[in-house]
């Protein structure tokens, strides 16, 4: 019977790269390759956002957060996430969509120079590759788990080598339709698969289970600790959950090209920002939907911890339940979803540091103009760079030892404090220059590579004080505040700026040392 279910999981690969071809289409210019010449339906990108968020990680991890007494916090966090998606939409997605870009970061070259432009774009892909090469050595995990259940032994580097040769097909070929479209298909596979899951669940639980779990805090939504150090330290506390999850997400849809490409594939500013808002409202539905799951089979297995159950870590309870909860055929599919999450954020990122580095890296630090054949040629070649090095990446870490789940949540509080303090301070401080914000870029990943590393909170835990990190939440707040005034101070040791005085910052390219912005080439755009 298993081996029915290892036929699903085959079919689908297979089909998805089939379809994600089918429905992406060739594409004649860099421009198609990358947002789609910007034709794409705003409810499809804004699954795909979803799909690009969330991870193997998610889908197994919040069901057994949840569990484990966390209750609904993840839901508690999407609240703040649904906050910052909105100023997002507001504030910085008007600027990209108006500019005709392909990259966010074209915008930082307009307003200060195409140096900034390059060191974000060199930021951000080497940012993506530890993160993404990370989270692809975390899939695997799982998923040998679950293929050892079907009786086939595959080692970590095999998984991830398939894995990332699979995706690559639709990826290299199809560009950003291909990653939208298969995108949302796997985000309606897994959802689905939530779905069912909480109505078996259901079905073996009752009305009781609903009520014990409910007195047993299963349910709880909002974090009310106060505390000067829990709300620092812990990720539910809902000032961090609101205030700390808004900023975080103002960073990650912002300012990340992972997110924001797929918003400029949208067919105008409205459709941009419906998706923006959209993916929000999504996140939130899919982290209750998850957490709900976690809640009933908390009281499917009678509360039971998981060491009880005989599982490694609260993390197995989900694709437990899956492999021997559900009949075969259907667990087959839910398998799928849980490859379906790992391959759409691969998909994801290998389209979008592919992106960066043609549209970004190439025009910051070599000023020849390709044609658009041999743009397209490069956007594919890239693409397949990428994937070697984020596969080679990943298979590295099948040798370590230490917590690689740590160390994908922590890399992001090195750099996105310094991304979205750059956009800011553009937006803000009319007076700052390339000087100004390149370095206070430099200092202030600097900072925050300290304050993750070396700075501890002591939380008071069983009578005595335990060393404790910052919640990812607030690295992002303190890195822009820390881009602000560096930048803002170093402004005030120059004249303002040429062409500066009362216009809006950042608009037509009112950038210091010349406006950057002219004469410059949006890639595949046509635009001087």
């Amino acid at each position: 019977m298993r081996q029915l279910d290892l036929v699903v999981v085959v079919v689908y690969l297979v089909a998805i790269a089939v379809i994600g071809l089918r429905l992406a289409g060739r594409q004649k210019t860099s421009k198609d390759y990358f947002v789609g010449e910007g034709h794409m339906p705003w409810w499809t990108v804004s699954f795909s956002v979803v799909a690009t968020e969330t991870s193997v990680l998610t889908v197994i991890s919040v069901p057994g957060g949840a569990y484990s007494g966390q209750g609904f916090g993840n839901v508690e966090l999407a609240l703040g996430y649904v906050v910052g998606r909105v100023v997002v939409a507001t504030v910085l997605i008007p600027l990209y969509k108006r500019g005709g870009f392909v990259s966010a970061y074209q915008y930082l070259g307009d307003r200060f120079g195409l140096k900034l432009q390059g060191l974000a774009s060199v930021t951000f892909v080497f940012t993506r590759l530890l993160a993404e090469g990370v989270r692809l050595f975390a899939s695997a995990i799982p998923i040998k788990l679950l293929l050892d259940e079907f009786g086939v032994h595959a080692g970590y580097r095999v998984i991830i080598v398939v894995l990332t040769v699979i995706t690559v097909v639709y990826t290299y070929l199809g560009g950003i339709k291909a990653v939208i479209w298969t995108d949302a298909i796997q985000m309606g596979l897994y959802v689905g698969g939530a779905v069912l899951t909480i109505t078996v669940l259901s079905g073996h639980v009752g009305g009781d289970g609903f009520s014990r779990a409910l007195h047993a805090g299963q349910f709880k939504l909002f974090d009310t600790d106060f505390g000067l150090a829990h709300v620092l330290t812990s990720p539910f506390a809902l000032p961090t959950a609101i205030v700390g999850g808004a900023i975080f997400a103002m960073a990650s849809h912002g300012s990340d090209q992972l997110i924001v490409q797929r918003i400029l594939a949208t067919r105008s500013l409205r459709d941009g920002q419906k998706a923006m808002i959209a993916s929000g409202v999504f996140v939130t539905l899919q982290f209750a939907a998850f957490s709900l799951v976690g809640a009933l089979l908390w009281s499917y297995n009678q509360g039971k911890s998981f060491q009880e159950l005989g599982l490694a870590s609260a993390d197995n309870l989900y694709p437990s339940f899956i492999l021997h909860g559900l009949p075969v055929v259907v667990s087959g599919l839910l398998v799928a979803g849980i490859l379906g999450a790992a391959m759409g954020s691969l998909s994801s990122a290998l389209n979008s540091m592919s992106n960066s580095t043609v549209a970004d890296i190439l025009h910051s630090f070599f000023r020849s103009r390709p044609s658009e054949e041999s743009l397209l040629k490069l956007a594919r070649v890239m693409t397949l760079v990428w994937a070697v090095l984020m596969a080679v990446f990943a298979c590295a870490f099948s040798t370590s030892t230490g917590n690689v789940y740590l160390t994908g949540l922590t890399i992001a509080g090195y750099t996105y404090g310094a991304l979205l303090g750059a956009f800011l301070l553009g937006r803000l401080v009319r007076r700052a220059n390339q000087t100004d914000s390149v370095l206070a870029f430099l200092v202030t990943v600097a900072v925050m590579t300290y304050v993750v590393r070396v700075v501890k909170i002591d939380v008071p835990v069983g009578g005595a004080s335990v060393p404790t990190a910052i919640a990812a939440q607030w690295l992002v707040p303190i890195g822009v505040v820390v881009t602000l005034v560096v930048g803002g101070v170093a402004s005030l040791f120059h004249r303002v700026p040429d062409g500066v005085g009362g216009a809006p910052s950042g608009a037509d390219g009112g950038g210091a040392e010349g406006g950057s912005g002219r004469g410059r080439v949006v890639a595949g755009s046509g635009r001087e």
